[in-house]
């Protein structure tokens, strides 16, 4: 299964699976980020990271090791 870490820029993704667990899922969640949310990648940073996407409407810088845990298709 695909991760957001592997997705390219200006691509629409949907969140299929949260992994991780405690307090790592907690803040993945408190971000919007959902089960069935809808993810557009708008940007990348130079050096891979962090990852610049738009979630729910609104925009979100998302680390590379916390877009390892999101499982998109």
């Amino acid at each position: 299964m695909k991760t957001l870490r592997d997705v390219p820029c200006g691509e629409t993704v949907t969140v299929v699976k949260l992994e991780g667990e405690g307090a790592l899922k907690r803040r993945i969640m408190d971000m919007g980020i959902t089960k069935g949310t809808q993810i557009f990648v708008r940007k990348v940073a130079p050096l891979g990271d962090p990852l610049e996407v738009q979630v729910r409407g609104y925009e979100l810088s998302v680390r590379k090791r916390d877009a390892e845990n999101i499982l998109v298709e």
